[in-house]
């Protein structure tokens, strides 16, 4: 408890100490002839271990920081960026930042946000949970998730190692609007991924687990075991047969789905017109009974924030409403190219809550009856501007919803459109290891390649 009040104690002290070379910053672009300015740093200490075969890999210790400054004068913008933070150096920046502007094409959307638009509230988040970065126990760690991996099973045969990483970092924003606000932050996560043999084939599988809090993460021992059950499930997998069918994306890869929403909706594919999803705020997307909820002030969140990059205030929005495209995503820039305002999403999402059908995984894998259970997307063929979609994929054939064998080397093709309307249930077991909530989604067809 000493320990992580003295921690507390320093980061607190480091929090201001940087706050106020982010206000003398602004001060001194000002007096260079700034008309606003805007400037972001950070400071993160952090160890990463991995080990492979029980053994010590690699140990890693961080301690980064760095300003980013952004000046505007007139409708010119001018930026650079220092990891030196002596004072020269960060004079040095200032000017090079507004020689730069002086000299760029004026742009009538660049600026600072709207300055009614910036944060003035800054909550607790709950973000920060300070720990002793301690090498021998994070080694322990990363050896006992590959000990208990190995010893689940004959075959485990191999490990492509066991990473634990720990952060503590802090960011700070301010703009001559009169923001200079920062927060602490912690995290921490632990990985493993081991091989299996039986006959001919090899397959691979990992776990992982991550939290704001070190006492809130899986077990070592766990994570080891979840990594060997996966590996061991998918031994003896097969190739199956092209047709079109059902699909079940399970909860650890189906966030991925709701990413290419992300991106169809974003300001900056909808002013480059390169989003399958341009014109249709309002629109029936999903089926009626989607929702889907951004929360960005969830108490220990892994994508809470009270502002986004550009200070911009975040608050709880509706991103999907019955179904329909309720809103899309701005930033300051991307607004003003589309004559509307930013609603808080410079540097993404914050928190979304995707909403469920309330069936287990198990009543998921009736509902779809035959179909494929997917468990790993790879490769990333995806068009933006289509829809188009398609990406490598191995799980579990089912049928009258029960798994019969483990499939690989197979692609799953279709378009985001119809994907996204085809959605039959969404389960209620959910993923909430990143900034899309959501369970296993059950797909009504798609067509599947194979042999």
């Amino acid at each position: 408890r000493i320990k992580t009040a003295k921690l507390t104690m320093q980061i607190e002290q480091q929090l201001a100490d940087i706050q106020n070379v982010v206000d003398d910053v602004l001060k001194l672009a000002v007096s260079k002839g700034a008309t606003q300015a805007e400037a972001s740093m950070s400071k993160v200490q952090g160890i990463a271990v991995s080990s492979r075969m029980q053994e010590v890999e690699n140990v890693e210790f961080t301690n980064d920081g760095g300003l980013g400054i952004s000046v505007y004068v007139g409708k010119r913008k001018g930026s650079a960026s220092t990891a030196d933070l002596s004072k020269a150096a960060l004079t040095l920046a200032v000017e090079k930042a507004v020689d730069i502007a002086r000299y760029t094409s004026e742009d009538p959307c660049t600026g600072l946000a709207d300055a009614d638009l910036i944060a003035t509230e800054f909550p607790d988040l709950d973000l920060y949970h300070p720990e002793e970065l301690d090498t021998e126990k994070a080694i322990k760690t990363t050896i006992e998730a590959e000990k208990a991996a190995m010893d689940y099973d004959s075959r485990i045969t191999n490990s492509d190692g066991a990473s634990y990483n720990a952060n503590l970092g802090m960011r700070v924003y301010g703009n001559t609007h009169g923001i200079n606000a920062g927060y602490p932050s912690s995290r921490y996560s632990l990985s493993c991924m081991v091989i299996g043999a039986q006959d001919d084939d090899m397959q691979r599988d990992y776990a992982y687990t991550v939290s704001r809090k070190s006492s809130l993460l899986q077990s070592a021992a766990s994570v080891g075991i979840d990594a060997a059950k996966a590996t061991v499930d998918r031994l003896g997998a097969r190739k199956i047969n092209t047709a079109n069918v059902p699909v079940l994306l399970h909860r650890d890869i189906a966030s991925s789905l709701f990413g290419h929403y992300v991106g169809a909706i974003s300001g900056g594919s909808l002013y480059r017109r390169s989003s399958f999803l341009l014109d249709s705020l309002g629109k029936q997307v999903f089926p009626e009974w989607l929702n889907i909820e951004e929360r960005p002030l969830i108490k220990g969140g892994l994508a809470s924030s009270s502002f986004d990059n550009e200070g911009v205030a975040c608050a709880d929005m509706t991103i999907v409403d019955a179904g329909q495209l309720a809103t899309y995503l701005y930033t300051t820039y991307s607004s003003r190219k589309l004559n509307t305002r930013s609603n808080g999403h410079a540097g993404g999402i914050h928190n979304w809550l995707v909403g469920d059908t309330g069936h287990s995984d198990a009543d998921l894998l009736k509902e779809m009856g035959t179909g494929l259970f997917v468990t790993e997307l790879m490769g990333q063929g995806v068009n933006g501007v289509t829809g188009d979609y398609s990406r490598g994929a191995a799980g579990y054939w089912v049928e009258n919803g029960i798994i019969q064998y483990p499939v690989h080397e197979v692609t799953i093709a279709g378009n985001l459109k119809d994907m996204f309307k085809g959605i039959v249930a969404i389960g209620a077991e959910k993923d909430v290891r990143g900034s899309v909530q959501t369970g296993s989604v059950l797909i009504d067809q798609m067509k599947i390649a194979g042999s």
